[in-house]
């Protein structure tokens, strides 16, 4: 079996090995497959393993590469999907008891492109039942059980992406998917150490997918770093007429390339309100990065975001369409198998929030859209601690105990804007803490290159959590 000093590469030097013939993608799936049997269990982390498919897929990878038929940078790499893609063949539980059998018989979009660019789905990561589409206050909100943090297996991995983020922390795949309407990326990034990136909304195919918000959901790569985001994003992005938000593919494609030698530094908005009070820590952790930014040519000032209803329309978007999505679950009265005690209640809740007001929401994003144009006029990125807080217990309510403004989190997603977290530092050593990078639709490519470019003069992506 590989050891730590491989499982934990980045992308780039794990292709690098494969093209080389080096690493064999049979040697590696199998290595992913032991560690994440001995590990997954402690952490929650996989809704199931897809033992069979992996390693048939690493037996063709393994051929072709052989036989010169090399895909590219992800031939040969294993990952995992987040449990509300559809896989041709397993279960697609959407972490949900009341779709624990529940299975389709073809691969969601995002499955096909990576199957097609050579990748190995060695599992189904745990997940938030529903993606948190009913509520929820616990982080046991999932018939998996509460996602551990490899930092602490006492805390929470943040976010219904929360299996995603345990399998890249504890390095039993080498990237996994993941997907946000509301901070599901970022935050459980933030609280793990890694890099994960939300893309431009419609930039990435969501047929396939468990639906929550129509107009909000988004699919985007939790890795090591910034560069394996990149590699990842060429790979998923692009048109598909099969999802009726995508994006013309000029705008949805993504080819990855070098961060650019622009003629002019890079203009960095340091957001002074994206959080009421912050973790002073985190905060020195934060700026910290951003000087090194400063040191390389980035001109850096303060900003503020416009002050407005934000939340309050993201939260009504997210609440009709999500009751919605999941009408026949509510009207069936099988919203009360859900585990966590405000899932089996608020989609009731929801139904009954006017059209009028869902319609306002809307009108709400228009707004806030023109608000934000003089501010992407000043700046090319926006930077902001990820979170205000590091990792909590399992334990915590996240009602009553971590509950905290997010304006950012909801213009971001209102929006569709893309957005990074990378690791910026650890807590009394103990602890992630992380700083996001948000840029204007399109505009994926420059949060990547800030992301990249910092974590080129720091060592902080390339840590690794003490669970052993």
């Amino acid at each position: 079996m590989l050891d730590n000093s491989i499982l934990f590469l980045p992308l780039r030097q794990l292709a690098a090995r494969i093209e080389s013939r080096k690493i064999s993608p049979v040697e590696l799936t199998e290595s992913f497959l032991a560690r994440s049997e001995k590990y997954g269990p402690r952490y929650n982390a996989y809704a199931t393993l897809t033992r069979d498919r992996a390693l048939r897929q690493a037996h063709q990878a393994e051929r072709e590469i052989a036989m010169g038929k090399y895909h590219g940078p992800l031939h040969g790499i294993p990952y995992a999907a987040k449990d509300l893609l559809a896989v041709r063949g397993y279960p697609t539980t959407w972490g949900a008891r009341p779709y624990a059998n529940q299975r389709f018989d073809y691969d969601a979009a995002v499955i096909e492109n990576l199957d097609r660019a050579g990748a190995i789905l060695i599992g189904k990561s745990a997940m938030i039942e529903l993606a948190g589409g009913m509520g929820y206050r616990f982080a046991s909100a999932s018939m998996t059980g509460p996602a551990k943090n490899p930092w602490n297996a006492a805390c929470w991995t943040c976010g219904s992406s929360s299996g995603s983020a345990a399998i890249v922390a504890a390095g039993l795949a080498a990237f996994a998917i993941g997907t946000e309407t509301w901070g599901s990326i970022l935050c459980p990034s933030g609280f793990c150490g890694r890099t994960g990136l939300r893309p431009t909304f419609g930039r990435v195919s969501r047929w396939g997918a468990m639906a929550l918000s129509y107009s909000m959901d988004k699919i985007g790569p939790m890795a090591r770093t910034a560069d394996d985001c990149a590699l990842v994003l060429a790979a998923i992005a692009g048109h598909d007429s099969r999802d009726r938000s995508s994006l013309p593919n000029s705008e949805a494609a993504f080819h990855d390339s070098p961060p650019s030698n622009s003629a002019r530094p890079l203009r960095i908005g340091w957001l002074t309100n994206a959080w009421e009070k912050p973790d002073p820590d985190i905060v020195a952790s934060a700026e910290a990065a951003i000087a090194v930014l400063k040191a390389h040519g980035y001109q850096v000032s303060d900003v503020q975001l416009p002050v407005g209803p934000w939340e309050d329309a993201a939260t009504v978007v997210v609440a009709v369409e999500g009751a919605s999505a999941f009408q026949d679950l509510i009207e069936s009265g099988r919203v009360s198998e859900l585990t966590d005690p405000l899932g089996q209640i608020a989609g009731y809740v929801n139904q009954q929030i006017a059209a009028s007001d869902y319609m306002r929401a809307l009108r709400v994003g228009t707004i806030l859209r023109q608000k934000m144009e003089p501010l992407f006029a000043r700046f090319d990125v926006i930077a902001a601690p990820t979170l205000p807080v590091t990792a909590t217990t399992l334990e915590t309510n996240l009602e009553t105990d971590l509950s905290f403004a997010d304006p950012l989190g909801a213009i971001g997603n209102l929006l569709g804007l893309p957005a990074i977290s990378v690791p910026c530092g650890l807590k009394n050593k103990a602890l992630p803490t992380g700083i996001q990078f948000l840029a204007q639709v399109h505009n994926d490519a420059l949060v990547l290159d800030v992301a990249r470019l910092y974590q080129q003069h720091t060592a902080w992506a390339s840590m690794q959590p003490p669970m052993d």
